[in-house]
């Protein structure tokens, strides 16, 4: 029975959903962290009797007969929505002003992945780095004694240090755009990487033509919206559900005619 086996596309489809839903709840609370999505595609279908079958030496049929046979899941898709935005007044905390745009990391290996989690850090030597420990791209040092630190709406990196009356700058922080952002990878620690179908990286200065701003003392907040995944987290249990109780009346079907006596 051909519903037996669309049934099961059915439950496997809506286990991979509920993955995802679980993967966004899970991380709500995650800074800088968008929000996924599945997107299906129904699978090819048995013709029984395709359009335009001809019924007379001058008419067709209008329409065929047509048996589906499932669903496919086909892409994990990566909302690229702005999240909420969290003011924490700590001078290393930055916000990406808009959609587009991301940090360069650079990865102990020596590549180069891609951020919108602000969360800077200053380590033993002043470096400005990552929760990891990975350092910003292009490299940010802040100098010994530094008293206070300011990072303009344009990236600029200035400091105050201890004996001088004058702001000095040491860094310039730089942008990334992607034509295709959701084409990213994800590989984790809130870092993505580059693909063929991301397209190919766009380095440019906060503030300028096609790149958003950067805000000192703010982050953005994970853009998962906690009614609609519940919601959907809802529908996707209910179609599972259906599926199997699909199963279970293709079962009694076959029960039924297992049992059938056969008369003389």
């Amino acid at each position: 029975m051909q519903s037996l086996y669309t049934a099961a596309t059915g439950m496997s489809a809506q286990d991979l959903n509920i993955d995802t839903i679980s993967n966004n709840l899970a991380n709500v609370s995650t800074t800088g962290y968008k929000e996924q999505r599945v997107n299906f595609q129904d699978l090819m279908y048995i013709n029984l009797k395709p359009v335009g079958t001809p019924t007379s030496p001058e008419t067709d049929t209008p329409i065929g007969l047509q048996i589906g046979e499932g669903v496919n899941p086909v892409a994990t898709q990566r909302i690229f929505t702005e999240g909420p935005i969290e003011n924490t007044s700590n001078p290393l905390d930055l916000l990406i002003e808009g959609n587009n745009g991301f940090f360069q990391i650079t990865l102990p290996n020596g590549q180069t992945a891609y951020t919108r989690d602000g969360t800077f850090q200053e380590d033993g030597n002043g470096n400005i780095v990552t929760a990891n420990g990975y350092f910003l791209n292009p490299p940010v040092q802040l100098p010994a004694q530094t008293t206070s630190v300011e990072i303009t709406s344009t990236g600029q990196v200035l400091v105050n240090v201890d004996g001088s009356s004058q702001q000095e700058q040491v860094g310039q922080i730089e942008l990334t755009n992607f034509v295709n952002p959701p084409g990213l990878l994800a590989i984790g620690d809130n870092l993505f990487q580059q693909t063929a179908a991301s397209g190919e990286p766009i380095v440019g200065t906060p503030g300028s033509a096609g790149f958003a701003s950067i805000q000192q003392g703010s982050l953005e907040q994970s853009n998962v919206d906690l009614v609609s995944q519940m919601v959907d987290m809802i529908v996707a249990e209910r179609a599972y559900e259906m599926n199997s109780k699909t199963i279970s009346t293709d079962d009694d079907m076959m029960e039924t005619l297992s049992n059938m006596k056969q008369f003389p």
